[in-house]
């Protein structure tokens, strides 16, 4: 599979979040305050709770439902009540274009 794109770069808010999909894999897209991009997975892993409508803050993304902020570098949860991580997804910027591919994970080690 090759990467998709799934965003204008230039119709991401700085320190927001937005709900893409990639064939069927939901995932938030971050634009930081240091102006990089990020894709994480969408759903919190301590509810089906989408993170696209959590808030962002630095480099963590927290779930509006209960306040479990995740890494966007790493996916890990930072605080309770989530105790397991959200994949990373790779992101390439092409010019304006945002891509991703579902299937390529972000190397976090």
């Amino acid at each position: 599979m090759s990467a998709q794109r799934v965003a204008a770069l230039s119709e991401l808010e700085q320190d927001a979040a937005i709900r893409v999909e990639v064939d069927g894999v939901p995932m938030a897209l971050v634009l930081d305050s240091n102006g990089e991009v990020h894709a994480i997975g969408d759903t919190c892993t301590h509810g089906d709770i989408s993170l696209a409508e959590g808030f962002v803050d630095g480099e963590t993304l927290e779930c509006w439902a209960h306040g479990s902020a995740f890494s966007l570098r790493t996916g890990k949860p930072l605080n309770l009540p989530a105790y397991e991580p959200v994949p990373v997804y790779a992101v390439v910027i092409d010019g304006d274009d945002v891509l991703i591919d579902p299937t390529i994970l972000k190397d976090i080690s």
